[in-house]
């Protein structure tokens, strides 16, 4: 993968990592522009994943050599129980006001095919099967034959309202996951910053149920979702799990808490198909939703994005967060994943 989507999910090694079953995965397309893969599907395979995903191993997902990086502190911002004020900029500050947004945007925990453990950000969004969470593409899976094991990601691990450590509504295995199909293309001739660019990061998920037999949505409510044109200097609240600064002391974001940005929305100027706001998130907020239409009284709002990468790919003054816009292809994926 290129450095440039890659900036954004930063893996760390897993000396102990769990053993991915490859019987559990499979690759196939679904319909048009539409590649899937199994993740747990069975009951053995759920409680492994579960009980992998320590406190410990999800502070530090996102350390490039976690022996040796100290765990990070607890981040204990107070919440502030009053409302932002509508249509107010921000560069980047810990989200402490609430609302739905904290039950059903959480952190992705996954493992590479290397032994490396990463994270990003994704979404409960609303669907017919009430079990339906996006993401990037880039989070899933490199370009590759979709049939080798060792393109995808494995481990998948959804926790959402993720809080210095703790699953304050649980934590949630994927039983299925979808991508366009352009990732299936030779590594040898394509990058995945290519695919990206080309407006094809969206990446849809199924969520195993909740012990007691709840689908997720149930439990954590979910945002709504919406697929067709940007619209110019559009109002967008973005959100994630930025976790560079386990790596790096300059860098602000440990993951331990959910971050917030908010502006106006513009096309990138090397690559348009991609539209950003001003907000320094770092590795780890790759497939965090862009609101459009977000009630900060309430913290809910309309899925329009999910964030891919930032100025480096796509152009534009630092610090900008990129997303990918939501549009037919993100549908078709939307579309076979509700119906799962």
């Amino acid at each position: 993968m290129s450095a440039a989507v890659v900036a954004l999910f930063t893996p760390s090694a897993a000396a102990n990592a769990a053993p991915h079953d490859p019987s559990s995965s499979s690759g196939g397309a679904a319909g048009p522009d539409t590649t899937t893969h199994a993740g747990a599907t069975t009951a053995q395979e759920r409680n492994r994943i579960d009980a992998y995903w320590s406190p410990e191993r999800m502070k530090l997902a996102g350390a490039m050599v976690p022996e040796i990086t100290p765990l990070p502190e607890d981040d204990d911002t107070p919440d502030d129980p009053r409302p932002l004020p509508a249509n107010t900029p921000d560069s980047g500050s810990v989200w402490t006001h609430g609302g739905a947004v904290e039950k059903n945007v959480g952190r992705l925990f996954f493992t590479f095919a290397d032994g490396y453990d990463g994270s990003c950000t994704a979404t409960v969004v609303t669907s017919a099967n009430r079990s339906t969470v996006i993401t990037a593409a880039h989070c899933l899976r490199g370009v590759g034959a979709p049939s080798d094991d060792d393109t995808w990601n494995h481990n998948f691990y959804f926790v959402p309202g993720y809080r210095n450590g703790t699953k304050p509504l649980g934590g949630f295995s994927i039983r299925t996951m979808a991508t366009s199909s352009r990732w299936d293309a030779d590594p040898d001739t394509t990058e995945s910053s290519d695919v990206a660019a080309a407006g094809y990061d969206a990446g849809l998920l199924v969520a195993n149920p909740a012990a007691g037999g709840q689908p997720i949505a149930d439990i954590t409510g979910s945002q709504n979702i919406e697929f067709g044109q940007p619209v110019e200097d559009e109002f967008i609240h973005a959100f994630g799990y930025p976790n560079y600064g386990l790596n790096d002391p300059g860098d602000k974001y440990v993951g331990s808490r959910m971050i917030h940005c908010a502006g106006t929305s513009h096309p990138g100027s090397k690559v348009p198909l991609l539209w950003g706001e001003t907000c320094d998130m770092s590795a780890g907020s790759s497939g965090g939703p862009h609101l459009a239409h977000f009630d900060t009284r309430t913290g809910t709002g309309t899925v329009v994005g999910i964030t891919t990468t930032t100025e480096e790919l796509a152009g534009g003054p630092a610090p900008t967060l990129y997303a990918t816009r939501l549009g037919d292809s993100a549908h078709r994926l939307y579309d076979w994943a509700q119906s799962r």
